[in-house]
């Protein structure tokens, strides 16, 4: 009987601490806004908003296929800006944007969007042949090219890639290691460096944490 007793007294006090005991909250990731981020970082007409979505855009992808808003409704993307001659950082982020494929290449709510900078060079065949050489899944992964005043404007004004990008001419080419990871509403939830494997791994968490919202 006294066993009895002591058994269904620890059982109350199991139960009495695990409501009172306060549980860790789950981790929300937070929405980048421009007022979340240093003004160097961020283009001169955005710093101190404290709202952001993602505009509206239209680019060909390495299929001659039009990419735009609508390709992402409702899904998860990342976004990094490279160039197919590019003989530094593009090849990191490329082969780090592969394990992020890789992981999520069965899960149609995840793509990736790769923005040209050298739309002058990478034309349509090129990027194909990119895609090929890179083994990209054209149905999950889309090399974008199109006019560099609205790759620029992406850049700047969609997805704090760059803060500022003048006097712009052909020997002239956006370099930034930022990847940035967009929600199904088209808020900004990461920036990473796409060149570290370490950060690549925060990512593709940070995809998964969002896929279980």
């Amino acid at each position: 009987m006294k066993k009895k007793l002591i058994l269904f007294i620890t059982i109350c006090f199991l139960g009495l601490w695990y409501f009172i005991i306060p549980k860790e909250e789950k981790f929300i990731l937070p929405i980048f806004t421009p007022s979340d981020l240093r003004s160097n970082l961020v283009h001169p007409s955005l710093v101190g908003k404290t709202e952001h979505t993602v505009p509206d855009f239209s680019f060909i992808d390495q299929n001659g296929n039009t990419i735009n808003q609508e390709t992402v409704h409702n899904k998860i993307y990342v976004v990094d800006f490279f160039f197919t001659s590019c003989p530094s950082i593009c090849i990191d982020l490329t082969n780090n944007l592969k394990e992020v494929q890789s992981a999520f290449i069965d899960n149609d709510d995840v793509l990736i969007l790769s923005h040209s900078v050298d739309p002058k060079i990478d034309d349509i065949e090129r990027l194909k042949k990119y895609a090929g050489i890179n083994n990209i899944d054209d149905k999950k992964w889309f090399l974008l090219t199109g006019p560099i005043e609205d790759t620029i404007r992406m850049a700047q004004l969609g997805y704090f890639a760059i803060a500022s990008f003048s006097n712009h001419d052909e020997n002239s080419l956006i370099h930034t290691e930022n990847v940035i990871l967009v929600d199904k509403n088209r808020k900004i939830r990461g920036i990473y460096n796409g060149t570290s494997p370490l950060e690549t791994s925060y990512l593709i968490a940070d995809i998964n944490k969002l896929l279980s919202y």
